[in-house]
């Protein structure tokens, strides 16, 4: 069943104008897919002198896989806060993402995980139009550990 933007912002570390999905279309264990109209709003918080690049899919991206978490995580427990590592193999095929009208599609497939890393891999459409894709690092509930420097 979709979810709908408050759902999502209720569940993500992104509130407001920073939470850029629109719905849940369709989830299960491994994938979960995401839509997006926020890129073509003027007030949009990652436009930078009135454009939206095409890195800040990653960012979509991002906010599906914080998504995907919380649709795991059921009702009974509190999704893991998750803290993006790296990504790689990143490719774009626009510069661009505030001149596409309608919906951005935001995919992401989780392809291996422990409790404390999950690796995904992400896409973005535009229509049948892959517009980027590549993989993710997540470190799950990174403000509990201490890490040695």
């Amino acid at each position: 069943m979709p979810k709908d933007h408050s759902w999502i912002a209720a569940r993500i570390p992104h509130k407001g104008d920073m939470c850029v999905l629109d719905r849940v279309e369709t989830w299960n264990e491994t994938t979960i897919e995401c839509r997006a109209i926020g890129h073509l709003a003027a007030g949009n918080p990652l436009r930078c002198e009135d454009s939206l690049g095409i890195a800040n899919g990653i960012e979509y991206a991002a906010q599906a896989m914080a998504a995907h978490g919380a649709l795991l995580a059921g009702h009974d427990r509190c999704p893991a806060v998750g803290l993006l590592t790296s990504v790689r193999n990143v490719r774009w095929h626009k510069t661009r993402l505030d001149d596409l009208d309608g919906e951005l599609i935001v995919r992401a497939e989780r392809l291996s995980g422990t409790e404390s890393t999950i690796l995904y891999a992400f896409s973005l459409h535009h229509g049948d139009t892959l517009l980027m894709s590549g993989r993710a690092s997540v470190m799950l509930d990174a403000g509990s550990r201490h890490f040695l420097v």
